[in-house]
């Protein structure tokens, strides 16, 4: 693992064109032609190999603040763990 922290290295090069891509296709396809402030709904992509013991994760957002992109992750994280044990493949 490098020098940099769990998710402050940038996007691993064989991810960064398709992720970009996805980020573009999917504000737009979000929040039409609105940009910055006027955008309604904001979205986080977060992208690992499968199998990957470095617990590696690239991470991509159209803007959202990170501070409050980590309490969502809490919250969304403690309504799971909260949930019964449910089996599927969604």
């Amino acid at each position: 693992m490098s020098k940099e922290r769990l998710g402050d290295a940038p996007i691993e090069d064989s991810y960064r064109e398709k992720m970009q891509a996805i980020a573009r296709t999917l504000d737009e396809f979000l929040n039409g032609e609105a940009k910055g402030s006027d955008r309604k709904t904001g979205f986080v992509l977060l992208v690992f190999p499968f199998g990957a013991q470095d617990g590696r994760c690239n991470y991509i957002s159209n803007g959202a603040d990170r501070r409050d992109i980590v309490t969502m992750m809490k919250e969304q994280i403690a309504r799971f763990e909260g949930q019964p044990e449910m089996k599927g493949r969604a």
